[in-house]
């Protein structure tokens, strides 16, 4: 029926966003113009820096650009080996390890920050953490080789430049200054660290929820989950052989850090010798073969992984209230088995009461 002077009668209907309705009268035609499903798809790629391999996983949708994104947080690990790396004799940590003991040095602020919160750990773990250890490692031979015995005088030469205590930060004017020569930073034991997690910062600000970074297998945040799983699954290496696993553990928005004997030792006498010092004793640690550190973030995993290397396992039990660590796994040597596997829980969680 018409109404008079009207030819054609148009409804309004409430519908679904993703609906709409084209109404010919007298015909009703339902038009759908929902988006398609997307696909989730994984992509992987790796890249040489800082001397290992960083390698990245992350899952998104299909039109997701992996390659522009991915490359994007390789490039900040590059940043990172730019800025802290002790083996560029350009780079800022290099000009200051040449020139603070003359005279102040001014950095920029991130470096600034990052060699304090390094000073604030070695404080928290009375010098079991400390980025001053740069002439023990040539003492010993690791800095650029697999490692030799020293004498007494080198060794006690090398131990008169170690301690936190020699650097010195001016908040105000931004300046390291070192109060004797021959001190050197080397930050080779948290840098990977800090490196991936600069990483992760750029996967998130390109919308990235689900990733696996990792620098070399030492290394390893795992960004959300992937698909249909509660968290990443992550293999920890045999501390004496590196074609197996000793163990797997779940992580979703952690970091594993794992710090080894394997890395570079040598042997003498029977006894191993490896780069993970006590700078407090100027000598490696023994009697641990590998420490791994469950945490919020890579850069706090590398220092505690060397912190409760040197700590050992019962003052690694009293300290981890006291550090951000939600688990420590150590592995170390037994006559029987080759080695035996010791896990700390965190029962508090750092900063509680």
């Amino acid at each position: 029926m018409f109404f008079p002077g009207v030819e054609r009668l148009i409804c309004a209907c409430i519908v679904p966003a993703s609906l709409r309705f084209v109404i010919i009268a007298p015909m009703l035609i339902l038009v759908s113009l929902a988006e398609p499903e997307r696909e989730t798809i994984r992509y992987e790629d790796s890249r040489v820096s800082m001397a290992c391999a960083y390698t990245i996983v992350v899952y998104g949708d299909d039109r997701t650009p992996f390659k522009q994104i991915v490359n994007a947080a390789f490039d900040e690990v590059d940043r990172i080996d730019r800025l802290m790396s002790h083996y560029k004799p350009d780079s800022p940590v290099s000009r200051v390890n040449r020139e603070a003991h003359k005279m102040p040095v001014k950095v920029d602020a991130e470096l600034f920050d990052f060699i304090a919160e390094c000073l604030r750990y070695s404080r928290e773990s009375d010098g079991a953490f400390d980025i001053t250890v740069g002439p023990l490692m040539k003492t010993w031979g690791f800095f650029r080789g697999e490692g030799r015995m020293p004498s007494d005088a080198e060794l006690n030469e090398a131990r008169s430049k170690i301690g936190y205590q020699h650097v010195s930060l001016n908040p105000k004017e931004q300046t390291i200054f070192f109060d004797r020569a021959g001190v050197e930073l080397d930050l080779g034991g948290i840098a990977k660290g800090y490196a991936v997690d600069r990483a992760v910062a750029a996967l998130k600000q390109h919308g990235v929820a689900s990733a696996l970074v990792s620098a070399g297998g030492s290394t390893i945040h795992a960004l959300g989950s992937p698909p249909d799983s509660l968290g990443w699954e992550v293999k920890i290496q045999d501390p004496l052989d590196q074609r197996k696993s000793a163990a797997t553990v779940s992580l979703k928005d952690q970091s594993l850090s794992v710090s080894g004997s394997d890395e570079k030792f040598f042997e003498l006498n029977g006894a191993r010798y490896s780069h993970v010092m006590d700078p407090r004793t100027g000598r490696p640690v023994q009697g641990v073969l590998s420490v791994a550190v469950i945490a919020g973030n890579g850069t706090v995993g590398d220092a505690l992984d060397n912190v409760f290397y040197v700590f050992g396992v019962e003052r690694g039990r009293e300290s981890l209230k006291k550090f951000p660590a939600s688990e420590v796994i150590f592995f170390l040597p037994d006559t029987e088995k080759q080695w035996k596997l010791v896990r700390l829980r965190a029962l508090v969680r750092y900063g509680e009461r």
